[in-house]
């Protein structure tokens, strides 16, 4: 796998080289008025701490960026307690008086609350800040003073504790630990976890942080190593002394400019320029399965991974929103860690992070997401001009002050005058009074007195040259300070010009990108309105394509409904022919059947007259025609093997012996209980009818016709009602015999094609609505039916009243 960075540095590189290509120019933004945050990342063991800290003769990135400052800005550091920072990231200036004030107070204290820059230097880190470059920023405003103030935190679980806090000891209270059970031997006292806030020009901070104000590298250094004691570390399986938590150690420098004399700090809070370097030392980065952790260890690794793991998506958010123009909301707030360096990531100062490797095969997995998440990095910027404030005086202040103090001393040794502040400064008139010679005595006591006023004349002349050579002095020193004035005005015309020239290129500057600003409004409106176009032109699309899909599936389902119709149509008409077909074949069967029956019968009543026949003809003329015995009958039945055998007690049924019609015709209408109403308009209607739901001989005695109404279900679906009719003969054993002549069918049709339902009561069509009618009369009449032998117009039935 291939990663590229911007910069890559091998195995023996030296710390000069790693600083002066990483950190070097975040210092010289630092002292510009600039942020800057500094991260070193990577897998336990990697060299981090040893890249941020360094080693015992070759100090790190950190001693070298202290070097770095307090080089640059070592004859220009404000004295101690001028700047004051305040509990709202902000910084005040004191007046020296009032500064001074502060330092005799803070020295009477028993306990001195910053390290003293004379003291011993401890011998653990005194190799480490002993830089020997003595590196140095080009071009520090010299105009300005400066002071410096350090803070160092750990960011531990996602709390944070200020590991410069001096915690007061309690032995009375109870101590707790990690388990939450008090401890009262005073050897662990929990440290108080500090919260961020916002201040006023929405920069995060810590409240109430432990920040010194130091004068040198070794104080500062010094104050570094006393927090590093308290930082966590503990041991893992991977190494003995693993850090467990995050370390920040933040420089803040404070600079305001002199006054127009170059003598003391200005007085103005808006003039103060506060900038921050963070030097950040992550936490490793590793799965908890390889480290062995249990316990409070394996919350640590929780902790940590969740805080990098947050710090990587803030990364990824911002690369995709700088990328595709998105804006997505970052998650600073989901680790203390993150939301700490908001304002970075916002674009207030330059991000830069080293990524350290370790070509061990056990952190191959490892190592491939750390290098892929600090190759992503590198597609983010965020860096934004900070504009600092323009005091409006004149450059060059602080060295013409120095340079009229020296001038002033020399004078006044030139002229014998008071060189230190002890005796009092003369005027003027005074020296000049001084410096004449005294004027002799001027009373003349004798007319012939000749010396006298030849004195006092040599002595006005003397006064009087001494006076030309004074004045003409003066009109040189008079001329010198035209000169001067003139060179001084020259200056300021010429500082007035080369600003408002610059003030000409920036207000260009800012018309052209106002215009710039106008040309891309302008493009986004017209952006905006193809969009919006695009927008209008797919929805019509997206509406037409919606009632493309509603036609075609209304057409679908037409087709389906049409092939369904298709499908049930024919199997409709495929029952209805093979219903008519064996219909008629049962049919045809039926009358063959009955055929045969009658031809028997008519055969066996021709044998049955030419028995009796032959009786007659073979008997005496004297003696009376005997009607021939049962037993007779019974013991030479005339066997055929087509027609069936009569009953051997039941005598031959008469033909056609019908009851008389003088009392007129009654009916005996037959209707089963199963049978549904037909609902059609021709109702059958029988005068003088007996209705029955069963057939019985009681009914038929009365009645000489018979009707039996019938109904079963066609092949369309709909009922069919049949009313088979016939008529009721006495028979010789006493019954009543029925003999069916016709058959009327009602049947109602629906021209849409709906098919009714049936009814409930008989909701199955017969399994063979096909079969003959005599069937269906002997499965609904209540007695048995049987035939007998004898009627030459065809079969006959008798009633026997027995149940079936």
């Amino acid at each position: 796998t291939q990663y590229s960075f911007k910069e890559v540095f091998g195995t023996l590189v030296v710390q000069k080289e790693l600083f002066d290509v990483v950190a070097k120019p975040l210092v010289e933004d630092l002292i510009r008025g600039k942020n800057g945050l500094l991260f070193t990342y990577g897998v336990t063991g990697s060299g981090k701490t040893h890249t941020m800290t360094g080693s015992p003769g070759d100090g790190g990135l950190l001693p070298r960026c202290l070097d770095m400052i307090f080089n640059s800005i070592g004859p220009f550091q404000a004295k101690r307690f001028v700047f004051k920072l305040d509990d709202k990231n902000g910084v005040d200036v004191q007046c020296e008086v009032d500064a001074l004030l502060e330092r005799q107070k803070r020295d009477a204290m028993p306990v001195p609350k910053t390290p003293s820059g004379k003291r011993q230097i401890d011998p653990e880190f005194a190799d480490m800040i002993n830089v020997q470059d003595h590196c140095k920023v080009e071009e520090v405003d010299e105009d300005n003073v400066y002071g410096v103030f350090v803070s160092y935190i750990e960011i531990y679980n996602n709390y944070i504790y200020d590991l410069l806090e001096e915690a007061p000891f309690d032995p009375i209270k109870p101590k707790w630990n990690n388990c939450n059970t008090p401890v009262r031997n005073g050897d662990f006292i929990p440290p108080q976890s500090k919260i961020l806030r916002e201040d006023q020009n929405h920069n995060m901070y810590v409240t109430g942080c432990t920040e010194v104000e130091v004068k040198s590298t070794e104080e500062a250094f010094e104050v570094f190593w006393r927090g590093q004691k308290k930082r966590r570390i503990a041991n893992t399986q991977l190494n003995r002394e693993s850090s467990r938590s995050h370390s920040v150690f933040i420089i803040k420098l404070a600079q305001a400019p002199l006054d127009a004399d170059g003598d003391n700090v200005l007085q103005e809070k808006e003039q103060i320029t506060l900038s921050q370097l963070s030097l950040v030392d992550l936490a490793g980065s590793e799965r908890t399965n390889r480290t062995k952790a249990e316990g409070n260890r394996l919350r640590e690794a929780g902790n940590i991974n969740q805080s990098l793991m947050t710090l990587r998506t803030c990364i990824e958010v911002l690369r995709e929103n700088q990328m595709y123009g998105t804006n997505k909301m970052v998650p600073y707030r989901d680790s203390k860690l993150t939301h700490l360096f908001k304002n970075y990531f916002d674009g207030e100062g330059k991000v830069r992070m080293i990524v350290c490797v370790n070509p061990k095969a056990e952190d191959y997995e490892e190592s491939l997401q750390v290098m892929r998440f600090a190759e992503m990095t590198q597609e983010v910027e965020v860096a934004r001009p900070v504009d600092r404030p323009l005091c409006g005086l004149t450059p060059g202040r602080r060295f013409r002050n120095q340079a009229f103090r020296e001038e002033l001393s020399r004078k006044l040794e030139m002229r014998g005058g008071p060189i230190n502040g002890e005796t009092e400064e003369q005027s003027v008139s005074e020296m000049f009074l001084q410096n004449f010679p005294p004027l002799p005595s001027c009373e003349l006591l004798d007319v012939n007195d000749d010396q006298t006023l030849p004195k006092l004349i040599e002595v006005l002349e003397k006064r009087h040259k001494l006076r030309q050579m004074l004045s003409e002095e003066f009109a040189k020193n008079v001329l010198a300070f035209k000169t001067m004035l003139q060179e001084f005005d020259s200056s300021v015309v010429s500082k007035e010009n080369y600003i408002q020239g610059k003030l000409s290129e920036k207000e260009k500057t800012i018309a052209g990108q106002k215009m710039e600003l106008e040309r891309l409004e302008k493009k986004i409106k017209t952006l905006e309105y193809k969009i919006e176009i695009l927008e209008k032109t797919a929805t019509i699309y997206e509406e037409d394509k919606r009632n493309l899909q509603q036609e075609l599936e209304s057409k679908s389902q037409k087709l389906q409904r049409q092939a369904s119709d298709k499908r049930r149509l024919e199997a409709r008409l495929q029952g209805m022919v093979a219903e008519t077909t064996m219909k008629w074949e049962k049919e045809c069967e039926r009358r063959v059947a009955a055929k045969q029956l009658e031809m028997q019968n008519k055969l066996w009543v021709k044998d049955e007259k030419l028995k009796q026949l032959k009786a007659i003809v073979t008997e005496p003329k004297n003696e009376k025609p005997e009607r021939p015995s049962r037993e007779r009958d019974r013991e030479k039945p005339v066997q055929r093997s087509v027609s069936p055998s009569p009953a051997p007690n039941a005598p031959p049924v008469r033909l056609r012996h019908r009851r008389s019609r003088s009392a007129g015709e009654r009916w005996v209408d037959h209707k089963p209980p199963s049978n549904l109403p037909t609902e059609t308009v021709m109702q059958p209607h029988v005068p003088h009818a007996i209705t029955v739901a069963a057939a019985s001989e009681k009914a038929l005695a009365k009645c000489d016709k018979y009707m039996l109404t019938h109904q079963e279900l066609a092949s369309d679906g709909e009922i069919e009602t049949k009313l088979i009719k016939g008529d009721v003969f006495k028979t010789r054993g006493g019954g009543q015999a029925v003999q069916f002549t016709e058959i009327e069918t009602l049947k109602q049709e629906s021209p849409t094609g709906r098919k009714r339902r049936s009814s409930p009561s008989n909701p199955d069509p017969p399994e063979d609505a096909a079969d003959s009618e005599w069937t269906d009369v002997e499965t609904r009449c209540s007695v048995a039916v049987e035939m007998r032998a004898g009627s030459a117009l065809g079969p006959g039935y008798q009633h026997h009243a027995q149940p079936k």
